[in-house]
């Protein structure tokens, strides 16, 4: 989620000021946080999921679904106890209570459609608001394609009310529009974070997890709506990164560099640009920007030059939130300055120092799965992301292919029903059985040449099923080490439902939630192929997704056979 410091919050201006300040004193905590744990070794596996969610408001009645602007009040309640949907962000009179749009200079988004009273009460959230838009020095631009359905105009082209000519401007023909940061960070998602045993473990899982990335992104696609049309994408991660990419003209390439110090080729919500193990080295083929003088700070104090690079290039970004409270701090036992950059660094990987003066480890998170609707179903994919880290571990897997093909496969994965009709980069050979281990990695006594033989294309199903003479699968591989494992009859039977809906997911016999939601869009007797989601139809959708997700109602070509609840209680496990 971040770090949510509570304070008063500066404003664009008043936070440029303190920007060198804050990467000057985060790159101290860190050095500090670095020298005191480097050689922390034997922590135990713990880990912890996070899901980010919506609270909605039925009106049976007018049988109409809101956004509900009441998760302050009732927080605490929710906190004592333990859902994904796309309630048409944006469309008019979306949130309970009714807010309008205030496109207004002095408002936090400026949004044709977001009401200010939608984003999070929490000062964080508005203030990254206001300073992603004003430090981008325009509104955010987010198009995503729509699908050409068989009555929808061509081109399809919006006209906006109150537009005072930027959405004019930044709208694309065939896309749908959207302008403001709630509209990315508003969607819910899955993220897990795992401690490793040390330092070089974690470095180890962040390389070959991040390979792993494109691919379960594909298989809990869950995203196809927005703004009440139907788009022809099935993930919700570029929609993220444009919602908060605060790059100006010059950083993104479109003017001439006047005032920017860099040119930046991703938002600050994206895949990540370098791994960070021994072994990952030589796949490292993305241009990496880097501020010069924080990288030669952390070379000096002791830092290795991949680990430097990746701190390096993590401050090329400006702090965008910043509270009055917390300008000046203890650097030997605080982190708030260097957890400030870190954690507005929002990628597919994390990798995540331990905080000060704690007992928590080295850490990396997985961020790119998409929320689904039941509890089974996250578990599922949790539990699978789990499993497959214990695989490397134990099995000492190698995944590692190009960055450059890791980000093609990213863009795959966001297409509709990439799961099915996606082909993906994947390492052939991902055994390196004898090899010594260095620095938590498996290598060969001299190294091993960058050869395109390594990796080929390959459909998700080979991925995860396996294929005779082609690839293994990772789910056999897994249920290969769960047999050498001892694990209760309860338990494995659990896994075993878990792995059952990834692995027929992968191979197409159950839909991922995007296609089972589109689906119930292309059926709706309302729906008059248009690429329209209706009042009604948004209704009706929403209802069976609260069923399904409540266990009122069964989804076979969804969710499998019924599960027991008691097999799947969600959140009994360790977090860190």
């Amino acid at each position: 989620m971040g770090l949510l410091s509570e304070g008063s919050p500066l404003n664009w201006e008043e936070t440029k000021r303190y920007a060198d300040h804050v990467r000057k004193h985060g790159i101290i905590q860190f050095l500090n946080i670095y020298h005191k744990v480097k050689d922390r070794q034997k922590d135990v596996l713990k880990w912890g999921d996070e899901v980010e969610y919506m609270l909605l408001s039925f009106n049976h009645e007018c049988q109409k679904v809101q956004v509900l602007l009441q998760g302050e009040e009732i927080l605490h309640e929710l906190q004592n106890r333990g859902e994904k949907t796309n309630p048409k962000l944006g469309c008019p009179q979306f949130t309970q209570p009714v807010y309008e749009p205030k496109p207004i200079e002095s408002g936090a988004s400026k949004s044709l459609f977001f009401p200010d009273e939608a984003i999070n009460k929490h000062p964080r959230f508005s203030t990254l608001t206001r300073n992603i838009r004003h430090r981008r020095g325009e509104k955010i631009a987010i198009n995503v394609p729509i699908y050409k359905d068989k009555n929808i105009s061509s081109p399809f082209i919006e006209k906006f009310f109150n537009d005072d000519g930027e959405a004019a401007r930044a709208t694309k023909p065939d896309h749908i529009y959207m302008d403001a940061m709630g509209f990315g960070m508003g969607n819910c998602c899955l993220q897990v974070t795992f401690q490793a045993c040390s330092i070089s473990e974690a470095r180890y899982l962040y390389d070959q997890l991040a390979t792993i990335c494109p691919i379960v992104m594909a298989l809990s696609a869950a995203s196809p709506f927005y703004r009440g049309y139907v788009s022809d994408i099935d993930c919700r991660w570029g929609v993220i990164s444009a919602s908060v990419d605060d790059r100006t003209r010059e950083e993104r390439g479109l003017e001439p560099c006047k005032h920017s110090k860099y040119r930046i080729s991703k938002s600050r919500y994206d895949s990540i640009d370098s791994y960070l193990s021994k072994c990952g080295e030589k796949y490292n083929d993305l241009e990496l920007t880097v501020d010069d003088e924080i990288y030669k700070q952390l070379r000096e104090g002791g830092i290795d030059h991949l680990l430097a690079q990746h701190i390096a290039h993590l401050f090329i970004r400006d702090p965008l939130t910043l509270y009055a409270e917390r300008i000046h701090m203890d650097d030997v036992n605080e982190s708030d300055h260097f957890e400030n950059i870190q954690s507005t660094n929002w990628q597919t990987m994390r990798f995540k120092p331990p905080p000060p003066n704690s007992e928590i480890g080295w850490r990396v998170e997985f961020r790119p799965m998409e929320v689904q609707l039941t509890d089974f179903e996250n578990s599922a994919y949790v539990v699978f992301v789990v499993l497959l880290t214990r695989v490397i571990l134990s099995y000492k897997l190698d995944f590692l292919i190009p960055l450059s093909k890791v980000d093609e496969n990213l863009i795959v994965a966001q297409k509709r029903d990439a799961v099915c009709q996606g082909m993906f980069y994947f390492r052939k050979d991902i055994y390196k059985a004898g090899n010594p281990v260095v620095d938590g990695c498996a290598c060969t006594q001299n190294g091993i040449d960058l050869d395109t033989e390594e990796y080929t294309l390959m459909s998700i199903d080979t991925i995860i099923n396996g294929k005779e003479g082609v690839f293994p699968g990772l789910i056999p591989i897994i249920n290969s080490y769960l047999e050498n494992m001892e694990v209760d009859v309860d338990t494995r039977c659990s896994i075993l439902k878990y792995l059952k809906l990834i692995r027929k997911r992968a191979s197409g016999e159950l839909m991922t939630a995007a296609c089972w939601l589109r689906k119930f869009v292309a059926d709706h007797p309302n729906y008059k192929q248009d690429s329209i989601v209706t009042e009604k139809i948004n209704y009706d959708l929403i209802m069976k997704c609260d069923q399904i997700a409540k266990g009122m109602r069964e989804c076979p070509k969804l969710i499998g056979e019924s599960v027991s609840k008691a097999k799947h209680s969600h959140g009994k496990h360790n977090t860190v």
